[in-house]
């Protein structure tokens, strides 16, 4: 059910028609970041409710991702920063905490790397910074992805949303090259991160646990957080979502507090 006071729309920014959701209320607003492939429901469906009980939620459907439009760039973790960061413009919000999930996670650690001035705090889940960050094979893996392997859910959440359900290859073709063509960012750009970061990532994630603990020794008011579970089961995430788990409620918990130091 659609709380009170919710709201959502389209930002003309950067050449590009950027979805955007508004749910709850307060001072300074938490931007939700989704994963690769996914939309806001099928990353945040789950919890998003239980955040904005107690804060404002915008919840951001980045490049060629579910509502949101597409152009003729590839994805990068910079420009969905860049695309986040006029959004914010937009909405004439000077600051604000991130939340993002798998992508969304890079792209948040790149929000505090190129656009501090607006980043309150920052929330990176399943983030990487480096190719040897992901467990052995995945980027071998990658070369052979195509449409058919890609999960169900993610296949049926875009085509109910997406202005054009032919730009579903499209969507596909570019996370996937997106990851392809990654390449290592250098540790100074980590270094740089100023806002107050918390790096959390599941136990066994497709992130290796080794890489969430360096990624939080190399920024300077980092702190980490591993959690039970295998690539977005605590947050709920639709594709590893356990039905009966009280794991995102206990995430939500350690969220408010954090956020409210």
């Amino acid at each position: 059910m659609i709380k009170p006071g919710f709201e959502s729309g389209y930002a003309s920014v950067n050449g590009l028609q950027l979805y955007y959701e508004i749910h709850g209320s307060g001072q300074i607003p938490l931007v939700l970041l989704h994963g690769g492939g996914s939309t806001i429901d099928t990353t945040f469906g789950q919890i998003l409710p239980l955040l904005a009980n107690h804060r404002k939620i915008i919840a951001v459907e980045l490049q060629a991702h579910g509502h949101s439009g597409d152009r003729k760039n590839a994805l990068t973790f910079e420009q969905d920063a860049d695309d986040v960061a006029a959004l914010l413009a937009h909405l004439k919000i000077k600051k604000a905490d991130f939340l993002g999930f798998s992508n969304g996670g890079s792209t948040v650690l790149q929000m505090g790397i190129r656009h501090d001035g607006i980043v309150h705090k920052l929330i990176a889940v399943s983030a990487i910074y480096k190719r040897n960050g992901m467990i052995p094979g995945f980027f071998e893996s990658m070369q052979n992805a195509s449409l058919e392997n890609m999960p169900q859910p993610l296949q049926d959440a875009y085509l109910k949303v997406a202005r054009d359900p032919k730009q579903l290859q499209v969507m596909h073709d570019k996370d996937r090259d997106r990851m392809i063509n990654f390449n290592d960012w250098p540790e100074s750009d980590l270094q740089s991160i100023q806002a107050p970061t918390l790096i959390i990532n599941a136990s066994q994630d497709v992130v290796l646990p080794e890489h969430a603990l360096e990624i939080s020794c190399k920024i300077p008011n980092a702190e980490l957080m591993i959690l039970p579970g295998v690539h977005g089961a605590f947050l709920g995430e639709i594709c590893t979502a356990i039905k009966g788990s009280k794991v995102p409620e206990l995430l939500i918990e350690v969220l408010d507090e954090w956020l409210g130091k």
